[in-house]
């Protein structure tokens, strides 16, 4: 149990674990701030970059009755975090697990100009969490069994995948003006009641190559109010610390084509996959409609080699999880966007067109 420590400028890689931990709720008033953290959870699973663990007052194996003692004391909510934890202007990067794992009911954290690189927002139980102006590169938001009246609030922030529930029926005090990759990942949140001022679009970064991931001036997140925050003073700052420090490695963002541009093929899990987007493609794959993710090569040792993928095949579906979430592939980006937000769950089941048949294949990539 602690307060007020303040975590700042430090660059935190290859470890087993998280790389910053809080490890009980209590107190709070944290700042965790110009960190660089990345080469993450390297020997476990289930946690992030930065992790934390709230008190979880109300937690019971039965879920409705987790629901009734909330209803019944609200109260408990307050006696912990006293005072909220910021995490603001860090980068973090978890290629097995989250980059940010809020789990447990960890309540009263402020989330805002953070560099997400790999495995999203993970935000579990818990009360009062703010995520604001936050760029989560090729992942979401992971919501996960939030209580009703959470008061949680996820405004101005870039995602580039769809969000991922998990049994959510209450979905807090505010998730709106959003920009996210694709229309019909828009549409799936709208359907939800959230993000009724969100838009969907390629958010320009500038050089993510690089790692500069500000937006162009004429990028479609100012419309949402995103603000571009500093992308070159994350880790150490003495000289002599900055040349002995490492960097993440920088992803390829995964955005949509615009209309009229060639898809440009990627590799996922051992394929080489692009989207359907040619007649002759649909033709030779006797597709009813222009959609899905081709597959161009298969290497015969990957998880999708192993699990029976072969070139030829067309991907057109996430069939539904245990979660009962399923996504329909329309491009090579619905794809690597909906393997992204699943990564952490080890496996992943595809609806593929085969000789003009539809079938299922599971992919393990534990």
């Amino acid at each position: 149990m602690a307060a007020r420590i303040a975590v700042r400028h430090n660059s935190i890689y290859r470890v087993p674990r998280a790389g910053i931990n809080i490890g009980d709720g209590t107190w709070g008033g944290h700042q965790i701030v110009d960190n660089d953290v990345f080469d993450t959870v390297l020997e476990t699973g289930d946690h992030g970059a930065f992790n934390s663990w709230g008190r979880d007052r109300y937690w019971d194996p039965d879920r409705a009755e987790m629901n009734r003692r909330v209803v019944s004391d609200p109260a408990l909510i307050g006696l912990d975090a006293v005072e909220p934890t910021t995490l603001r202007h860090n980068r973090f990067r978890c290629d097995h697990g989250w980059d940010i794992d809020l789990d447990d009911g960890s309540s009263n954290y402020l989330i805002e100009d953070n560099l997400m690189l790999a495995g999203g927002l993970k935000l579990r139980e818990g009360f009062g969490r703010i995520a604001r102006n936050n760029i989560i590169v090729n992942n979401t938001l992971h919501p996960h069994v939030w209580f009703a009246h959470s008061e949680d609030v996820f405004e101005h922030n870039i995602v580039m995948t769809g969000y991922q529930p998990i049994l959510i029926d209450h979905w807090g005090k505010s998730i709106d003006y959003n920009l996210f990759p694709t229309r019909a990942s828009l549409e799936r949140a709208v359907s939800k009641g959230t993000d009724a001022h969100s838009i969907a679009g390629n958010p320009q970064f500038l050089a993510a190559v690089d790692g500069n991931f500000a937006v162009a001036p004429d990028s479609p997140a100012t419309l949402i109010g995103f603000k571009n925050f500093s992308m070159d003073d994350f880790g150490v700052t003495s000289p002599g610390l900055k040349l002995r420090a490492e960097h993440p490695s920088m992803p390829d963002p995964v955005v949509a084509e615009p209309s009229g541009h060639e898809a440009v093929p990627r590799e996922l899990l051992g394929m080489t996959v692009k989207s359907v987007e040619t007649q002759g493609e649909q033709s030779a794959t006797g597709l009813a409609s222009m959609e899905g993710a081709l597959v161009l090569a298969v290497a015969p040792n990957s998880a999708a080699g192993r699990a029976g993928l072969v070139q030829g095949d067309v991907i057109l579906r996430i069939l539904d999880d245990q979660y009962g979430q399923s996504d329909s592939i329309y491009t090579v980006a619905d794809l690597v966007a909906a393997y992204q937000g699943r990564r952490w769950r080890g496996e992943i089941e595809f609806e593929i067109w085969r000789n003009q048949m539809r079938s299922a294949v599971k992919v393990i990539f534990r």
